[in-house]
């Protein structure tokens, strides 16, 4: 009883097998669909990121008003330490006197 059930069981995958590959199924037309797929989904990725970097790039320019500068244009950063008159805001000693100071004089 345990070979006719075997032999039914290769039989109907033999049939299977013979359908699938009729019906056009193959593992390389699988392995060339999925290639497909994969450039197709490639080339959408890239348009997309292409689209999605010129968008924030005008967005850029729309919100600084300006073109961003290249690193050659940029100005380089000085190694200098700062003093005490950078750092330090001026106290009353050290501004200038242009007017002469004012006594409330009372009635």
């Amino acid at each position: 009883m345990e070979v006719v059930t075997l032999l039914i069981a290769v039989v109907a995958l033999v049939i299977a097998i013979l359908a699938f590959q009729r019906t056009g199924g193959g593992i390389r037309d699988l392995r060339r669909q999925i290639e497909d797929l994969s450039e197709k989904s490639e080339h959408a990725t890239k348009g997309a990121r292409d689209m999605t970097a010129d968008a924030l790039s005008r967005l850029e320019t729309f919100i600084r008003g300006q073109q961003k500068p290249s690193p050659m244009q940029q100005k380089p950063l000085e190694d200098t330490l700062p003093t005490t008159d950078q750092n330090s805001p001026q106290t009353e000693q050290e501004s200038p006197k242009t007017e002469p100071p004012t006594t409330e004089q009372k009635p």
